[in-house]
């Protein structure tokens, strides 16, 4: 049954303030775009007081919002107030973080510790790697990705059906062959396609793009199963390269017990995470790590910035390392151990208590993503800031979702529902391939994990 969305009064909004259901909310914030408009007719500018009511209430509807942010990986839980002398101070990061650059107030010293520190996790030598800060996980991506292509010019890029978009938007900007490859109903990568596919193309070198965990399910790629795939397929090191989409689980696995191990002492190009993911910083960005070997391929010393320009971006944001560095400092590796298992047992607890209700429900081994069936109301869905695809949602258990949030939209979810299905109008939605149960008649009696 295809997912048709339901229309609702609040559509006509914008986006961004789509989600408020009533209508003394939605006066109050179509009130507040008006006030966010510039003006060009305010020649002299606009008072801080009337500039800081606007601030205001915007902060109001986060506070709001934030009680009910469920679907997308952002931890929300942080303070970072320590830093707000920092925001006096334009820092810019262009250049090669380990050289350094004419312009003075950089926080490269801060970004080269972080850098450290995650090839210390990663397991590859300080003289043996390079990388920077980004601005996000598609930055970190288009890097990686880049490094592979420069090695491999004519490789074939493989990567699996459930990776993130931005991988598909660098195939075509970079204008590489990309191949799909097939997934298992976890959302894992196929290797038994991927081979077939492999062997189709044997004339060219691989550039393999692996998801530690992928988007929708959370689901991981087996590194040592695609190296083993690629020697049985004849491929030696020096014909493929494999860059590992970390983005939030790239952060977590390492303090998971048995969980599948990220390394550079395996074959493996480049490493990739998000830093406004798990560790919760407040803007987006991103950690690439890979084999400095590599990097001159893509290098060229530019006079102006006494650097040597390396990375996608020229000018780098300078705060972001340090919000990064503070969030590593502040946790601890004990810290950042504990956070992940509170965030595996509170998706454990997410996933039992749907099941309870009768809803269908999946989650993946290592993972903090439970999926289960779409909402039928765009309200609802929009309410909880749920990642919906197709016959599907998801909720990501971040830091700041405590067992009372949860408690709370699971007995919302299943009010909604006993009122969505009461007449027979509607059927709930069969998601029994989606979530491994494709015999079934209807998913919503079944629970896997």
């Amino acid at each position: 049954m295809a997912f048709v969305p339901t229309i609702h009064a609040t559509d006509g909004l914008p986006i961004s303030f789509e989600s408020e259901k009533f209508c003394g909310k939605q006066k109050k914030l179509i009130d507040i775009e008006e006030r966010l408009a510039i003006s060009q007719t305010h020649c002299n500018g606009e008072t801080e007081a009337n500039l800081g009511s606007i601030i205001t209430e915007y902060l109001q509807i986060l506070q709001r919002r934030n009680l009910r942010n469920l679907g997308y990986p952002t931890n929300q839980d942080f303070n970072y107030d320590t830093l707000n002398l920092l925001l006096h101070f334009h820092l810019n990061n262009a250049g090669d973080p380990f050289l350094g650059s004419s312009f003075s107030l950089n926080s490269t010293v801060f970004e080269v510790c972080v850098l450290d520190w995650f090839a210390s996790l990663w397991e590859i030598k300080k003289n043996e790697y390079w990388g920077y800060v980004t601005t996000g996980g598609t930055e970190s991506n288009l890097h990686g990705i880049l490094v592979g292509r420069e090695q491999l010019p004519n490789g074939i890029l493989y990567t699996s059906q459930e990776s993130h978009y931005s991988i598909f938007k660098i195939s075509k900007m970079y204008r590489m062959q990309c191949v799909k490859v097939s997934t298992l109903v976890s959302g894992e990568i196929d290797c038994v396609n991927l081979k077939s596919l492999l062997l189709e193309n044997k004339g060219k070198p691989a550039i393999i793009n692996l998801n530690i965990g992928t988007t929708m399910t959370g689901a991981i790629d087996d590194l040592d199963l695609v190296i083993q795939t690629l020697k049985e397929c004849g491929f030696t090191e020096d014909r493929f390269y494999i860059h590992c989409d970390g983005a939030l689980f790239g952060m977590m696995l390492p303090f998971v017990k048995q969980a599948p191990k990220i390394t550079f002492k395996k074959s493996i190009g480049s490493v990739t995470i998000s830093g406004h993911k798990f560790l919760g910083c407040p803007i987006p960005c991103g950690v690439v790590i890979t084999r400095l070997e590599y990097i001159n391929a893509l290098s060229k010393d530019i006079e102006i910035i006494a650097s040597r320009d390396a990375t996608i971006t020229g000018s780098r944001s300078g705060h972001a390392p340090i919000f990064i560095w503070y969030a590593l400092k502040k946790k601890g590796l004990i810290g950042l151990q504990n956070e992940v298992q509170q965030c595996i047992m509170n998706s454990h607890y997410l996933k039992n208590r749907l099941h309870d209700v009768g809803i269908g429900v999946m989650l993946n081994e290592f993972s903090n993503i439970v999926i289960f069936e779409r909402p039928l109301d765009d309200d609802f869905t929009r309410r909880w800031n749920l990642a919906c695809n197709g016959n599907i949602a998801h909720v990501v258990v971040m830091q700041h979702i405590t067992i009372e949030i949860l408690d709370s939209f699971v007995h919302e979810f299943s009010l909604k529902r006993s009122i969505w299905y009461k007449d027979g109008l509607f059927q709930p939605l069969c998601i029994a391939k989606d979530i491994g149960f494709e015999n079934c008649a209807c998913s919503i009696h079944h629970s896997i994990s």
